[in-house]
């Protein structure tokens, strides 16, 4: 049996003395079958690294993307599902907003809201010993502005006196109470009155110029 193997592996290293690479076609049998599945293997590795392993990429780039088109299909459904009820929200949101600018007095209503803020105090007969308007603090939808005020009378009438402010048809807003009893049971409250105002059509103006100048700084700033 050794003879034979010994043989046979002579007569296979035989089979591979003397090729000539140009004429493969004259080569004996087993130097064929050996050159030609290496070939195959190179053919399918160069094939996998230059073709297959992209069109692989490729599909799972795909599949990726139908994830997420999936995913905004369902989105989609969801909103149309929901439109109706979207809508009356927007409805809703609207009359709200419209209410609440009903209730903005422009800058030529303000002297008359200040007025009935000194009047309700003065209609629960309390004393002014302060009632100083401060400068419109500007914001994005409308503008601040604080009264300082002080006044002194019965507990009862200054409670009155908020309650009076809270229920005027503008928005007024009573801020950074203190109050304090003198000796004769009278009762002392300071704080800022906040009134709000719509904003003028130049104010407007400005702060739209300002949102896009904000705008466009971020946008430069993000560019770099």
């Amino acid at each position: 049996m050794a003879l034979n193997s010994d043989i046979s592996l002579q007569d296979l290293t035989a089979q591979f003395r003397g090729l000539n690479l140009n004429e493969p076609e004259t080569w004996p049998t087993v130097p064929r079958l050996l050159f030609s599945v290496l070939a195959a293997v190179i053919v399918l590795v160069l094939g996998w690294q230059f073709y297959w392993s992209d069109k692989s990429n490729e599909l799972d780039r795909r599949h990726a993307e139908h994830e997420t088109l999936k995913q905004q299909y369902k989105t989609k459904v969801a909103q149309i599902a929901n439109l109706d009820a979207l809508r009356a929200q927007k409805v809703e949101v609207e009359k709200r907003v419209a209410l609440a600018e009903r209730q903005l007095p422009n800058s030529t209503e303000m002297d008359a809201l200040l007025a009935d803020v000194n009047h309700a105090g003065v209609a629960r007969g309390l004393q002014f010993e302060l009632f100083k308007p401060q400068a419109a603090t500007v914001k994005a939808y409308f503008a601040e502005i604080p009264v300082n005020l002080k006044v002194t009378g019965r507990y009862h009438d200054v409670a009155l006196f908020n309650a009076d402010v809270a229920a005027l048809s503008r928005i007024v807003s009573m801020r950074n109470l203190n109050m304090s009893v003198a000796k004769d049971g009278t009762l002392s409250m300071e704080g800022v009155a906040m009134a709000y105002r719509a904003l003028d059509p130049e104010e407007q103006a400005a702060q739209r110029r300002a949102a896009a100048d904000a705008a466009a700084k971020k946008a430069k700033g993000g560019a770099k």
